[in-house]
């Protein structure tokens, strides 16, 4: 079993960075396609960017490209999401997740809130 631990999140004014960090325990990801997803209050959930277990196939929503940027440390097992040029309309709650060779995101972290000021 994966456990995912996410972190970084916080207050920041538009236009500002933050980076979030997902940290895995229980066992390697190394071969996991990893997630990043959001969901704002009173919205579904969305995905917002995706990595494959090499580091060198990624997709992003249509909203963050250009601004967000996915990557993965294997060795270190976390994978992580810088987020630029930051709008008020990327505050949510953002969740980490994992796909094992299931094709399913099974595993999944608690979040951690983003919270963009105009």
């Amino acid at each position: 079993q994966v456990q995912l631990a996410e972190s970084g999140g916080g207050l920041v004014q538009a236009g500002g960075s933050l980076r979030l960090s997902c940290a895995a325990s229980g066992d390697t990801i190394r071969t996991y396609t990893m997630g990043w997803f959001r969901q704002a209050p009173g919205k579904e959930r969305e995905s917002v960017a995706v990595i494959g277990w090499t580091g060198r196939e990624t997709d992003y929503a249509d909203s963050v490209k250009g601004r967000f940027t996915i990557s993965r440390d294997n060795a270190k097992n976390t994978a992580d999401l810088q987020m630029n040029s930051l709008k008020p309309e990327d505050t949510a709650v953002y969740y980490c997740a994992a796909m094992p060779s299931s094709g399913r995101f099974d595993y999944w972290g608690q979040g951690t809130q983003v919270t963009v000021a105009s």
